[in-house]
Formats: C-alpha cells, sequence, structure tokens
C-alpha cells in the first residue's frame, strides 16, 4: 500500500513539474500542436489519404526527413507524430550532440521496444550538420526499425543528406506558412489558455506588421508576439510596442497596393541605371517588408535579359542561381546571394538589344509576316518526304568551313529582315562585328 502510495506521489509531482515546465516554456513552445488536426498549414503533407497521414493512422514504423525553411514546422511535425502515435519522443541536435549521444538514444530506444514494445521517435534537428560518420551511426537503427527516425534540415537534403539514409526514408517538403495562415497561429496564441488567454489583443497593424516580420516562419511571429506582449501587459499591442519589442523599425510597405509597385519599380529602374546603391537600398526594403524572396528572384531573372543582355551573359547566370540560392537556403541568408546578384547587374554592362529584337520579332508576327518554313528546312525523317520534296537541297552546316553556309533560313516574309542589333557595350561590342560576319555569308554578301 505503502509502495502504491508512493508511485501516486511521484506521478503527481512528475505532472506538477511538467506544467511548470510548460508554464515557463517559451509561447511557441507552448503553442505546440497536440494533433495533426491543430498543424496550421502543410495541407499537402496533411490531407485524407496522405503518406504522412496514413502512416500515422496506421501507426507503423516510419523514417522521414523533412525538409523545410525555419519556423515550418518540422519539431512540431515530428513532436505530433510522436504523440498521434503514443510513442517516446527523444530530440538530437545536430548542432549540439554528437555520435556518442545518438547511440546513447538509439540503445535506450532499443531497451525500451524489448521490454514494452514501445517505439521511438528519434528527432534529429539539423540533420545536415551530422556528417558522414555521424549520418552512419544512424543506418543500423533505421534499418532495423529500432527507431522512427525524422530527420529535420532545412538544406537541400539530396546534397545534406546521405544517400543510404535519404532512400530508406520518406522525404517531404515544408513550405513557408502564407500571410493567412500566419494569422491564425497569431490569433491561436492571443486567445488559447496555453498562450496568452486573451491578456493582451493585437491592432490590425500590428497584426500585418507582425507577419511581414515573420516572413513565413510561425516560430518567429510567436517569439516576436511573446517579447511585445512582456512590453504591452494588458495593453493592447500597436505597431510601437511590436517596433520595441523586436528592435525593428516598421517598414511602411503594402505588398498588396501601390507602394509594393513603386518600389519594385525603383528597384529595377535603379539597377537599370547602375546605381548599385539605390539598388541595394531597395532590395533592403523589400526583404525588411516581408517580399517574397522568389518574387525578388524572379524580377533579376528577367532583368538580366532585358536590360543587361549580352553586353555580360554572365549576368543571368548568376541571377538564376540566386534563384536556386533562394529555394535551397532560404531567407535570412539568401538576402546575401540576392544582394550579390542585385551588385553585378548593377554593374554590368547594359544593353536592350535582347528585349528589342524579340519585340520586333513579335510585332512582324502579329502583322502577319510568317509565311511557310522553306521546304529545304522541313522535317525530312518520316516516310514519303522525299516524294514531296522536304529537305531537298538543304546544306548541313558542319560540312562547311566555320560551320556557316549561304542558306536561307527564315520564310520569304521576312527574308533579310534584321531583328537582333548589337550595342557597342561590355562582351556585345564583339558580337556586333560577329553578327555582321554571319549575315554577310548567310545572305552570299548581301545585308538585307
Amino acid at each position: 500500500m505503502a509502495r502504491r502510495d508512493d508511485e501516486q506521489a511521484d506521478s503527481l509531482f512528475d505532472t506538477q513539474a511538467e506544467e511548470a515546465e510548460q508554464a515557463n516554456a517559451p509561447l511557441a513552445v507552448r503553442m505546440r500542436p497536440r494533433g495533426l488536426d491543430e498543424v496550421v498549414g502543410q495541407a499537402h503533407l496533411l490531407g485524407p489519404g496522405t503518406p504522412l497521414r496514413q502512416l500515422v493512422e496506421r501507426d507503423v514504423a516510419m523514417s522521414l526527413v523533412l525538409w523545410g525553411p525555419p519556423g515550418t514546422g518540422k519539431t512540431t511535425l515530428a513532436y505530433v507524430v510522436s504523440q498521434a502515435t503514443e510513442r517516446r519522443f527523444v530530440e538530437i541536435s545536430a548542432v549540439s550532440d554528437g555520435v556518442k549521444q545518438v547511440r546513447a538514444a538509439i540503445d535506450q530506444a532499443k531497451r525500451e521496444l524489448g521490454m514494452s514494445g514501445r517505439q521511438t521517435v528519434l528527432f534529429v534537428d539539423e540533420v545536415h550538420r551530422f556528417n558522414k560518420a555521424q549520418q552512419d551511426a544512424l543506418l543500423p537503427a533505421v534499418e532495423n526499425r529500432w527507431v522512427s527516425f525524422i530527420g529535420a534540415t532545412t538544406e537541400n537534403p539530396f546534397f545534406s543528406v546521405i544517400s543510404p539514409l535519404l532512400s530508406r526514408s520518406l522525404l517531404l517538403t515544408l513550405e513557408p506558412l502564407g500571410d493567412d495562415q500566419l494569422r491564425e497561429v497569431i490569433r491561436r496564441a492571443l486567445t488559447d489558455d496555453r498562450g496568452l488567454a486573451g491578456v493582451t489583443s493585437l491592432t490590425e497593424p500590428a497584426e500585418d506588421h507582425l507577419v511581414r516580420l515573420a516572413g513565413g516562419d510561425a516560430r518567429r511571429a510567436l517569439t516576436y508576439l511573446e517579447a511585445a506582449s512582456y512590453v504591452a501587459g494588458r495593453e493592447p499591442i500597436d505597431v510601437d510596442v511590436l517596433e520595441k519589442a523586436v528592435d525593428r523599425a516598421a517598414v511602411r510597405y503594402d505588398r498588396e497596393g501601390d507602394q509594393h509597385y513603386d518600389v519594385i519599380s525603383a528597384f529595377i529602374k535603379s539597377i537599370r541605371g547602375s546605381d548599385v546603391d539605390a539598388a541595394l537600398h531597395y532590395l533592403a526594403r523589400m526583404i525588411e517588408a516581408g517580399e517574397d524572396p522568389r518574387f525578388i528572384a524572379r524580377r533579376l531573372i528577367v532583368h538580366a535579359s532585358e536590360d543587361v543582355g549580352m553586353a555580360d551573359p554572365s549576368a543571368l547566370q548568376t541571377a538564376i542561381a540566386a534563384a536556386h540560392a533562394v529555394e535551397f537556403v532560404g531567407l535570412p541568408e539568401a538576402r546575401i546571394n540576392l544582394a550579390q546578384a542585385v551588385i553585378h547587374l548593377s554593374m554590368a554592362p547594359k544593353s536592350n538589344a535582347v528585349i528589342r529584337a524579340i519585340n520586333e520579332a513579335s510585332a512582324d508576327v502579329r502583322r502577319g509576316l510568317v509565311g511557310p518554313v522553306p521546304a529545304h528546312l522541313r522535317d525530312a525523317h518520316y516516310k514519303g518526304a522525299s516524294k514531296i520534296e522536304h529537305g531537298k537541297g538543304y546544306q548541313y552546316a558542319h560540312d562547311f568551313p566555320g560551320g556557316v553556309v549561304e542558306q536561307r533560313y527564315a520564310p520569304d516574309a521576312v527574308a533579310g529582315r534584321d531583328y537582333y542589333h548589337p550595342t557597342k557595350h561590355g562582351m556585345e561590342s564583339r558580337f556586333s562585328e560577329v553578327v555582321e560576319r554571319l549575315r554577310a555569308v548567310l545572305r552570299g554578301g548581301r545585308q538585307g
């Protein structure tokens, strides 16, 4: 009897300790969803019939790699999976832990599985920080299903996670939360008993600013909200209070209004005008306002061809590389890659010959200057093509000096028309001479 009383007392003490720990936990931890249905966003992973939901509902052993930007719910998802399946949840951080901690966690999981049959969810946060040897240490546990492994990474797992581990895991890609989803997270935290329990409120402008500052990161939104609640007390949180709490000035920028178009317009015109400092200012302004970095990257790719073009062909490569960096790395680090692209494009020699060339060609097509494809250029690979003389007379360019031969390529309607007019700027000055020589050979000395 005394033993039972002692066990009950220990259980009560553990419960009180857990409640005390929970009460002192950060708001983002307190508001962690308790089930799949409470998870905000990631509908593509959690909807009915999705692999993750089926794995949870069937309670089978699993190994997952969760890939997504910070604050998209990777840790939350791992925790919810363990709770939904009533498994032990063990978290290891690749930043501070090593092989010793991994092996200790696996040994404990094996003992638990052997003694009680209870599975363990081994969650490795930032698994990409483990080197190959450290990741190799996970393989036996994954292969033998001693644990349900869940690894979280913000980096492309095809580059950062070893192939044997990745091939044994289901790869799930998490997406940044949208503005409406962030608002749902924020409003729930304001009213929920686990959160701020209605002690304070948030003005609409402050909510808009908080959503912008969060940039799709739910954890950042709740961290800023909690800091602001300490400053506000029981008073409503306005933009001034929020600024004081997070020590960041509000950027007066409406992504849906005129400012959005004004700022991006000034950004592009500054790059076109070769004012690198102004361009960097507008880049920083957009990033601080929470502009989608993918939108910025897309504009840089267009600008690289529209305003730089063949004056510096590497500008397009830089812009595309920056766009890839946005996808692979995400903010805040990707702002550095975007800045490099902005500097490159701003300092590059400028030419609008590419856009003028395609615009002039399109204008002719719209005016009806099309005409049939010359017979010698038509497809001659199918049976019967020779009977209608398709391909007859075609001269294979590689059989001639320089790989160029006098031959008509354009239809009669636009024969001899010049669309590309190279400038003398940067590398395009070379192409100006090249295109003249090519046209002279192609047209037999005729210049149109």
